[in-house]
């Protein structure tokens, strides 16, 4: 296949090579802002799990409307992948269920905490979806946890789910520490995914809630868990994102669009620094050489 096949197949791909962002990932983000307007007023913000940066980008981009001094933003990224390097945003290489990585974002922040917190982390998938949602949601439940060391009252976390027939739990835990809970499809995000994202606005942790790193998020001290009866705990809400004249991720588009004339294939804006399967690929590569 072709370097420009994927340009065909995968519209978002292609925008954002075109427009400089880092991976596809950026427009989720742009579309969900668009539907609930979580970068008002916002001035200190982190991204977990923030390898390649694309949200990091955007962060980048939309925040400094909200001050007169750009110094006066504070963008984190964390992640345990090296990450190229982002003018605007401080950069810290570390795991998110280490107190030491908490502590760290809180004194980049000058002893305040954050506005805002997103995660788009996701595991390598199996394709078996039981597996898959298992492992994302303990990925989600350990960004709520250093969340819940970082953000201020009143702010808002924003993660990526694999929505599946258990998910309602996770939902009844983050509706303890947020007011509003929303699960949000952009229209970016393929239709044949079965990600999503999860909107969480208002943080007001219980009364008396001590964040930890060692024990679970809620225990019997703050939550009494058999209050949440019938399959169903809580009624989350859910809503796509993007109107109907965003593109539809799951449609492949010509490569020339309406309005243009011409088409020039571009290379992806930052590959990835030191990826787990670059040894693969090595090792590949050498089989193939030595098997000619």
């Amino acid at each position: 296949m072709g370097k420009t096949s994927k340009d065909k197949r995968d519209i978002y791909y292609r925008l954002a090579k075109e427009e400089g962002w880092r991976a596809r990932s950026a427009f989720k983000l742009l579309q969900i802002n668009e539907e609930h307007n979580i970068f008002e007023g916002v001035t200190r913000a982190v991204d977990l799990c923030a390898a390649p940066g694309s949200w990091s980008q955007v962060l980048t981009k939309n925040l400094r409307q909200n001050a007169k001094n750009v110094d006066d933003v504070k963008i984190v990224a964390v992640d345990l992948q090296a990450m190229a390097a982002l003018p605007g945003v401080i950069q810290i290489q570390g795991d998110i269920t280490k107190l030491s990585t908490a502590t760290s974002i809180i004194k980049e922040f000058e002893g305040l905490k954050a506005d805002l917190v997103v995660c788009d982390g996701a595991p390598d998938v199996t394709g078996l979806h039981d597996i898959d949602e298992y492992v994302q949601s303990q990925l989600l439940l350990a960004a709520l946890n250093i969340t819940t060391h970082v953000l201020k009252n009143g702010g808002v976390f924003v993660a990526k789910i694999f929505r599946g027939k258990d998910v309602s739990l996770l939902y009844s835990q983050l509706k303890q520490f947020f007011t509003y809970v929303t699960v949000s499809k952009p229209r970016s995000s393929r239709n044949s995914s079965i990600e999503a994202f999860v909107v969480c606005q208002d943080y007001q942790p219980p009364e008396g809630y001590q964040p930890n790193m060692v024990n679970p998020l809620l225990d019997h001290k703050y939550c009494d868990f058999n209050q949440f009866t019938g399959p169903n705990r809580f009624i989350v809400p859910f809503n796509a994102c993007g109107d109907l004249s965003a593109y539809d991720s799951d449609t492949s588009y010509p490569l020339l669009l309406e309005g243009q004339t011409s088409y020039e294939y571009k290379e992806p804006v930052q590959a990835p620094i030191n990826p787990p399967y670059k040894e693969i690929l090595e090792k590949t590569k050498s089989l193939k050489i030595n098997n000619v």
